[in-house]
């Protein structure tokens, strides 16, 4: 029997299908999963797969990725897959020559009537007998996804090919691989992993195929949790409470992840939670204060300082207060390279002092990710350093945020080393070498193309974003806490589209009726959808926040004079 497990990225179908395959093998089934800890089993594979991930090949066309996928994919079936069912045995696959439908027609574009004759040739006449698609909302998935590169260490800022085409390449591949579910019912079943246990899908999962296996054929597609009655619609006075009641439902699932999505928001009731996993995730918690200055923000950060120094020193992003920059001090020894790279637009005595001592201990490549918006002659002394030492990536990502002619030249200089990271240092900026650099990636990297325009008010800019939104929530990311027209209009327009994004790029703004009437309208089409109420939520506990602040600081000014 072939088994195939299918889903965008983050869906889990590589941990359900491994799941699969040792429970399969304690049933006594001998099982070959080409994909066995999440890795092909064909080295040949491995190394087509490489390069049709690598994000520096810009001018690789999308039919040349299908046939590098495709020929990876045959590969497989060539060394593992054939081999094990002319054995016998039960072979599962995470990944087939539907991703190839799913990510080349559905996600690129390109004509499925085009590309069925190819997957036709490359498989042999060999399709699998049950198809398990892993269906999940593509905003959860994106955050599964951030946390799992956090929990190995792996940057969070790194994009392969696909990422560069930005988010709605996940929804369009998502929708394509629906319809062929839909289209061929015999062969597929979808199960949801939005909001059931893991070993619950396993369990569902196992029965389905064992039906199979055993000669009986379940009259079943969809795999869904019971149907229960319609959630009531969120106002935006009841956002917190549903909120927390969604976050406390996760946390029972899955921990790790309610935690994460506690980054950046405010309030008591979200330090409760931190301090209550602490003990089990103290990274985790400690991270999830970026932003905060608090006084319970910086008790936890100086709590756990010796405990996961660099999830605290990642904490500290864009902090620039005199107690922010005694913390790095104290956690200089134990996480250099992260403190420095902390330093961004910081031109301090102390941050200089800070960044004296990690050149001294050869940490330049993480000073210089740290040197993004500082501009004097000691910063371009330690450009040139970078320069003679080849750290192209590292020098165009400490320009990100300054301009003029000096430094475009630069930029100019590095743009045959490493485009993205040029790119990516244009972000905010309005100039003919950015606008010139924008136009030529727009088709290869869309994603930082308008992650690059963030803060910008600009006609260009919103010319831009217009045509993006259709295809990628990148154009709404760029407007966050933008209170201009335009604005409004691509929120509005595009609120059904990508409504998380849209909830996100209100963080800032007052809580005026215009902003209520949006979030009201987004929470009423999708009242369960977590990763939307930890927006919403997030974006009134701030305007609160903000609205407190103004009340009390003109009597904190006044008590300052009185005592002048």
């Amino acid at each position: 029997m072939f088994i195939d497990f299918e889903g965008i990225d983050g869906s889990g179908k590589t941990t359900l299908s491994n799941l699969l395959a040792a429970r399969l093998r304690r049933q006594g089934y001998k099982v070959a999963h080409a994909r066995e800890g999440g890795e092909l089993q064909s080295p040949i594979a491995r190394r087509v797969r490489d390069l049709t991930r690598d994000s520096k090949l810009l001018e690789m066309g999308a039919r040349t990725e299908f046939f590098l996928n495709l020929a990876r994919d045959a590969q497989q079936l060539e060394e593992v897959i054939a081999p094990a069912l002319c054995r016998g045995e039960v072979c599962i696959s995470d990944r087939y020559l539907y991703s190839q439908l799913a990510l080349s027609g559905g996600g690129r574009g390109l004509s499925h009537e085009e590309l069925a004759p190819a997957c036709e040739l490359a498989s042999k006449g060999i399709w699998p007998d049950l198809v398990i698609l892993v269906d999940v909302e593509p905003d959860l998935a994106r955050l599964r996804k951030r946390l799992g590169k956090v929990k190995e260490g792996r940057s969070t800022d790194g994009d392969s090919r696909k990422g560069l085409a930005g988010a709605g390449l996940s929804v369009r591949v998502r929708e394509s691989f629906l319809e062929m579910a839909r289209k061929d019912p015999a062969r597929w079943i979808v199960i949801e992993n939005n909001d059931q246990p893991l070993w619950a899908l396993e369990q569902r999962i196992v029965d389905a195929v064992l039906a199979r296996l055993e000669r009986r054929e379940p009259q079943i597609q969809r795999i869904s949790p019971s149907a229960e009655a319609a959630p009531e619609p969120v106002t935006v006075a009841h956002v917190e409470e549903r909120f927390f009641q969604a976050l406390d439902a996760l946390e029972v699932r899955e921990p790790a992840l309610a935690v994460w999505l506690l980054g950046g928001v405010p309030g008591l009731a979200p330090h409760q939670r931190r301090l209550a996993s602490v003990e089990r995730f103290p990274g985790l918690s400690v991270r999830s204060l970026v932003g905060l200055e608090d006084e319970a923000s910086w008790s936890l950060r100086e709590l756990l300082s010796k405990v996961v120094p660099v999830d605290v020193a990642a904490s500290l992003n864009g902090l620039q207060s005199p107690r922010a920059m005694a913390l790095r001090s104290q956690l200089y020894p134990l996480t250099p390279g992260e403190v420095v790279m902390g330093l961004k637009g910081n031109d301090s005595q102390e941050a200089w002092n800070l960044r004296e001592r990690a050149l001294h201990d050869r940490h330049l490549p993480q000073v210089l990710l740290g040197l993004a918006g500082v501009e004097n002659e000691a910063a371009w002394s330690v450009r040139e350093l970078g320069i003679q030492k080849k750290l192209y990536s590292e020098v165009a990502r400490s320009l990100t945020g300054l301009k003029g002619e000096r430094v475009d030249a630069l930029r100019e200089s590095l743009v045959s080393h490493d485009r993205l990271a040029v790119l990516r240092s244009v972000t905010g900026l309005d100039s003919p070498f950015a606008s010139g650099l924008r136009e030529q990636l727009a088709g290869k990297a869309l994603k930082l193309v308008l992650r690059s325009l963030t803060g910008l008010a600009t006609a260009e800019a919103f010319a831009l974003r217009e045509q993006g939104a259709a295809l990628t929530k990148e154009a709404i990311d760029s407007i966050d806490g933008m209170d201009d027209y335009r604005a409004w209009r691509l929120r509005e327009d595009f609120a059904d589209r990508w409504p998380a994004t849209v909830l996100s790029s209100l963080r800032g703004l007052p809580l005026t009726d215009r902003a209520e009437t949006l979030i009201h309208r987004v929470l009423s089409t999708f009242p369960e959808r977590l990763p939307l109420l930890r927006n919403a939520y997030c974006v009134i506990a701030t305007a609160h926040e903000t609205a407190l602040d103004r009340v009390v600081r003109p009597s904190t000014v006044s008590e300052a004079r009185a005592s002048l």
